[in-house]
């Protein structure tokens, strides 16, 4: 297989690694636990890139997808976590899984839940325990330049408790969450691509949400159903503030935005406002409802908004009532079949395609349509809507190859269909001739969502397709009542569609997003001077005491804490600080306490603290928890609480 790079023959931070290993046991003891100061020349500096997959290695079958080892993936994949409340990074077309990034539920690999820096991030009660402990990430997204991903940012959604988290792509890790006000079921979201009046902002500053759960506003308790109402909401990218809300009539499903930033929107269902599920299927479409983001801001800047409950963010009305007239509308409801489920942009910034699923029909609205509605230049808004073709049962979410193509699943076919966008167009404009199914494919077993490499960019390049299937059944072993969700990946850069791969995972993940890996330059040791609570020295450790509160200050360096041993009192309020001296990068070093429910790592340069009470007397030896060393075993202090 052609690789675009290869390893030197000799790679010297592995060597330095290797080095330091074979060395630093007698170093570290022989210089004593507080003054472990071996320094790695060039330590931090990240290694030559191993071979990367061959760009044509889909045409060689299922063996594009196992990789040489040492090989890297040619692409990098973000999937939700599902139940777990957590963003999974992939290596595509192998499937391997990276890494997982804590948002909103504790995880005890890292200390998610446990630092207090965590825990400042995901949000505590009054007594300093977390708000939540329980999660539901739906759909990811990425942050764009140009009208590609910038590497920058991604966020992820919390339906349960109505969070977004924001990543840095920099480090994979979460470093901010808000919680939407006057929401439920946070669903759908999506950064905007450009700003809808300043051509030089031509990447992200806003992030979309949609709100799935129509509530009572304020919420009381009202059991009057035609008094609830859900919201569309705008974060900022960069403060993650809330920017404005919209009210509105409908339930949102997903979001999407256009490439030239001037309209956002979102697929509903339950235009009805029900409350029951008849209530909920009594209309004959629902609607794609579009969202002018200019004159939302505008309204905003002018004060035309309200507010409510105790929330100061501006709401504006996105009502059908209130946005009759096109030139002054804030909103359009453009109508699609019932049930519609999901909404997604075309490469090439023309459509927004809406899947009908209990339809069995494509729904494509022309955004240039959409636009000359608000303009007032075209008398019906569904006249935007330039096709509306079958393509099977169940449709739901559309992918793109940037070769005009679409595909979709089909959740009650258990397939995916390929479909020609233009020759749907045709089709639907009085051209019966007009092939515009391709292929189709079954999948195992009825499939959800779906991306393609770089669709959802205009950058789209047409190499593999990933699916998630809701049901593996027979696809893998036996393990209990609870089975894996089966993730496929699919060749399609030829006219065929070939299924590679099956891929079981924990349950249950929704959407994704796959990008060419070299839009990202992870860092992979951190820098010191990131970190307020730094201890820069080892000479810096010790225990300080003011009353009844102790701060306990500790550096790690392979084989060695700073500290052989720290003595407390019992009932004691203790902030223990440990910053990671080592500069190798993979050269994490953990931290546990026996019986006082703590543990976390710090990655190379990095600073963490834990707070708690010292409420048992004892000897309590704290050990490192992520190998790090030949004498990983023997890297511990001891915690003395007096009675």
């Amino acid at each position: 297989m052609k690789s675009d790079s290869s390893l030197p023959s000799k790679d010297t931070t592995a060597w330095g690694r290797r080095r330091f290993l074979n060395t630093a046991a007698l170093a570290g003891l022989t210089m004593g636990a507080a003054a472990c100061t071996e320094k790695e020349s060039g330590a931090a500096n990240a290694p030559a890139a191993a071979p990367a997959a061959a760009p044509d290695a889909a045409h060689s079958g299922a063996n594009a997808t196992h990789l040489k080892p040492g090989e890297l993936d040619t692409y990098y994949g973000l999937w939700s976590g599902g139940h777990t409340g957590d963003m999974r990074v992939l290596g595509l077309p192998s499937g391997r899984e990276l890494m997982r990034i804590p948002c909103f539920v504790p995880d005890a690999l890292v200390g998610w839940g446990i630092t207090n820096e965590s825990k400042k991030i995901m949000g505590t009660k009054p007594d300093g325990s977390l708000r939540y402990t329980v999660g539901d990430s739906h759909h990811t997204h990425a942050s764009y330049k140009d009208g590609n991903y910038d590497g920058r940012y991604a966020w992820i959604n919390d339906k349960i408790n109505a969070r977004i988290a924001r990543i840095r792509l920099d480090y994979f890790i979460c470093d901010k969450i808000t919680q939407l006000p006057n929401v439920q079921g946070f669903h759908g979201i999506f950064p905007d691509k450009a700003d809808p009046v300043d051509p030089a902002i031509n990447y992200t500053t806003r992030v979309f949400c949609g709100a799935e759960f129509s509530i009572p506003l304020p919420n009381a308790g009202l059991d009057d159903g035609s008094k609830y109402r859900s919201m569309f909401t705008c974060v900022d990218a960069e403060s993650m503030e809330v920017r404005w809300q919209v009210l509105i009539d409908g339930n949102c499903d997903l979001t999407a935005t256009s490439y030239d930033g001037k309209l956002a929107a979102t697929n509903q269902y339950n235009i009805e406002m029900g409350v029951t599920y008849e209530d909920m299927m009594s209309s004959e479409r629902d609607a794609c409802l579009f969202f002018n983001i200019a004159r939302i801001e505008a309204a905003v800047k002018a004060g035309k908004f309200k507010t409510v409950g105790t929330s100061k963010v501006p709401v504006v009305d996105g009502t059908h009532e209130a946005n009759q007239d096109p030139t002054t509308a804030l909103t359009a409801y453009v109508s699609v079949p019932k049930n519609p489920h999901g909404v997604n942009a075309s490469p090439d910034g023309k459509y927004f395609i809406c899947a009908g699923k209990l339809s069995p029909t494509a729904t494509v609205i022309d955004l240039s349509k959409v636009l000359e509605w608000f303009d007032g230049k075209l008398e019906k808004l569904d006249a935007s809507i330039v096709a509306e073709v079958e393509i099977g049962l169940g449709p739901l979410h559309t992918a793109f190859d940037g070769r005009g193509n679409a595909y979709t699943t089909l959740f009650l076919d258990s397939q995916v269909v390929k479909w020609n966008v233009d020759a749907a167009i045709k089709f639907h404009a009085g051209d019966k001739a007009a092939k515009y199914v391709v292929d189709r494919i079954d999948v195992q077993y009825q499939p959800g969502h779906l991306n393609a490499s770089q669709s959802e960019t205009k950058a789209a390049d047409g190499k593999y397709l990933a699916v998630g299937c809701k049901f593996s059944k027979d696809r893998f072993l036996p393990v209990g009542p609870l089975h894996a969700e089966n993730e496929q990946l699919i060749d399609i850069s030829g006219d065929k569609m070939v299924l590679l791969a099956d891929h079981p995972v924990r349950g249950e993940p929704h959407d994704f997003i796959i990008f060419k890996r070299e839009l990202l330059q992870p860092k992979q040791v951190y820098s010191l001077d990131d970190f307020p609570l730094a201890i820069k020295d080892p000479k810096e450790s010790g225990v300080f005491r003011d009353g009844k509160k102790v701060t306990v200050k500790m550096t790690s360096q392979a084989p060695a804490f700073s500290l052989r041993e720290f003595k407390l009192k019992k009932g004691d309020e203790v902030t223990l600080i440990l910053t990671n001296l080592d500069k190798i990068e993979d050269l994490t070093h953990g931290f546990a306490i026996p019986n006082y429910n703590v543990n976390f790592i710090v990655n190379p340069q990095e600073t963490a603290s834990v707070t708690f009470i010292a409420d048992q007397p004892g000897v309590f030896w704290c050990y490192c928890t992520h190998f790090c060393h030949a004498l990983h075993l023997e890297m511990r202090t001891r915690m003395i609480v007096e009675a």
